[in-house]
């Protein structure tokens, strides 16, 4: 195993993905998220970073209205099944020591894949992986127990090798992270039947109550010795409706008393800090929800942070 606390080999390349998918999600307009967060200036901006930069394009995702919706308590399995089983494919052949890829949604049910990906390469190598899981909601729900069927609230409980085994076997079998390496940040909104499954699931949940009463710099820096202890880094899949509505408008599934503008960036700058950082989803963003492109922009300002940008 890794040394817990030992940086990675610094990135160099940058690969961003496209993953304009909204079959999993309950209304439309994230299949636009891609798109807002390219145009406020994602590829420009990381360049000044420093990085070499390629855009991978868009995987394809059918619309919804082109397919049948299928089983009610697994909404568009099949089409959502094929695009993560692509992401995590994409993201195995693309990986390498010194590539950190961007997976820009999107609903969340893309993590099935985009973490799968990440995994898989690790895995090859000897190695787990942590994740760092950014969100409003524990997306810990299964067919069995989901109240809308909507599968953009199930990737966590996919990862943790609950659910359809079709999904739960993205990117091979079994499981794609171990509990005790899984941290969720900014929880405020979990459904009845879905609770018991995070209580029993032995991940570490930090709630917007965490936040209040800890400080996000306490919470991520348990958050970063878990992810990374014995792993060779951590996966951040950051949903942006895990920031406060008033910042993240044109987001998928808005709930108040969020994350402010500052706590949502140092969770980002702490991520790169550590220099534990494997990969970064930035999902949820819906343009037909936003303003001027508000959720967007933020959505690449958050990027920033994790791969370096400092006020000085």
């Amino acid at each position: 195993m890794m040394d817990p606390m030992k940086p990675l080999t610094p990135a160099t390349r940058i690969k961003v993905l496209g993953v304009p998918l909204d079959l999993g999600a309950g209304h439309r307009g994230v299949d636009m998220g891609p798109s807002a967060i390219r145009v406020a200036g994602l590829l420009d901006g990381l360049r000044a970073l420093g990085f070499s930069v390629e855009d991978l394009g868009n995987v394809f995702v059918p619309p919804p209205e082109s397919r049948d919706p299928g089983d009610p308590k697994a909404r568009f399995l099949k089409e959502i099944l094929h695009a993560c089983r692509e992401i995590a494919g994409t993201l195995d052949v693309h990986l390498d020591d010194d590539v950190r890829p961007v997976i820009l949604g999107g609903d969340h049910s893309l993590a099935i894949g985009s973490v799968a990906g990440t995994s898989m390469w690790w895995k090859r190598r000897g190695h787990d992986i942590g994740l760092i899981w950014v969100d409003a909601h524990t997306d810990m729900n299964t067919p069995d127990t989901t109240p809308t069927g909507n599968i953009h609230g199930m990737p966590m409980a996919h990862l943790l090798g609950m659910g359809r085994p079709e999904l739960v076997d993205v990117g091979g079998k079994g499981p794609k992270v171990n509990p005790e390496n899984v941290v969720m940040i900014g929880i405020r909104s979990v459904d009845t039947l879905e609770r018991e499954l995070v209580k029993q699931s032995g991940v570490t949940v930090f709630t917007m109550r965490d936040v209040d009463e800890m400080g996000i710099r306490r919470c991520m820096e348990r958050a970063i010795q878990i992810a990374g202890h014995r792993t060779a880094g951590f996966h951040l899949s950051y949903d942006v409706d895990g920031v406060d509505a008033l910042e993240a408008p044109g987001v998928g599934t808005p709930v108040r008393g969020g994350l402010t503008y500052r706590e949502a960036h140092l969770i980002a700058e702490m991520a790169h800090d550590s220099g534990r950082l494997l990969a970064m989803d930035v999902t949820e963003v819906n343009p037909v929800e936003d303003t001027r492109n508000q959720t967007g922009r933020l959505a690449a300002e958050l990027v920033f942070s994790a791969f370096g940008r400092r006020i000085l």
